[in-house]
């Protein structure tokens, strides 16, 4: 279960990150004239989607987790990933390098994009799924943080438990953003992006202690939760003996 409580404290206190890359687009849902119900019913259904993908892509890169965690570096992962995050936090420099990274898979945007704005137009609950579902696979150094970590868990069972976490954790502040709408101004935007490194900074925090496997509930002990029943039953080639 740490790795779902992990997950989840990744999705919940990065999710300022979400706001400002995501929030937009959130905010920019459609239906805001709809009844209560249907207005309500749509946004979850985009939350839901965005959290599948997440799901999804755990799955996918979990097959790599029994590499990672069989070569003995998944701590190593955890600590650099947490490192590199709270100094994108701390150092501008950093930052920047962050940012442009970021930016690589950018021509894979405008390919997820036209689909979305065609499914704005349709709308719908059908039309609202498809868009988180398509919105989780919009470019986000924050999600690949989360899958990077993920890839550390040692099995795709895992792994999808860690990224169905992340998706949950985020959904609190993404649900609160598309509820606003219109009351959610740009400057209120422009504020809540200075809380952006808080959060990396206490994300970042988590992954180095978890990397440093202290044995404690923020720190689990990474070998051990490896070679358990109930964590080698998915990890290939493995003799727990």
């Amino acid at each position: 279960m740490d790795w779902f409580f992990g997950g989840l404290a990744f999705g919940f206190f990065g999710s300022v990150h979400c706001i400002g890359m995501c929030g937009p687009l959130a905010l920019s849902l459609p239906g805001a004239t709809a009844a209560r119900g249907r207005y309500l019913a749509e946004r979850l259904l985009y939350n839901v989607g965005r959290a599948v993908t997440y799901t999804t892509l755990g799955g996918a890169i979990g097959a790599l987790g029994a590499l990672v965690s069989l070569s003995g570096v998944q701590q190593w992962i955890s600590i650099g990933i947490g490192m590199l995050m709270i100094l994108g936090a701390l150092v501008p420099w950093v930052s920047r390098r962050v940012s442009r990274l970021e930016q690589v898979p950018a021509r894979f945007l405008g390919r997820v994009m036209k689909p979305i704005q065609s499914l704005y137009r349709r709308g719908g609950f059908g039309a609202m799924l498809v868009v988180g579902l398509l919105n989780g696979l919009l470019p986000c150094g924050f999600v690949y943080a989360a899958l990077a970590t993920s890839v550390t868990a040692g099995s795709i069972y895992t792994s999808m438990t860690f990224m169905a976490a992340f998706g949950l954790g985020t959904i609190p502040a993404m649900f609160a953003v598309s509820m606003m709408g219109r009351l959610a101004s740009a400057t209120w935007r422009v504020r809540l992006q200075k809380l952006v490194p808080i959060g990396l900074v206490i994300v970042g925090t988590l992954l180095v202690l978890r990397g440093l496997s202290l044995g404690t509930l923020l720190s689990p002990d990474l070998k051990e939760a490896m070679f358990s029943p109930g964590t080698c039953r998915f990890l290939p080639f493995v003799d727990p003996a």
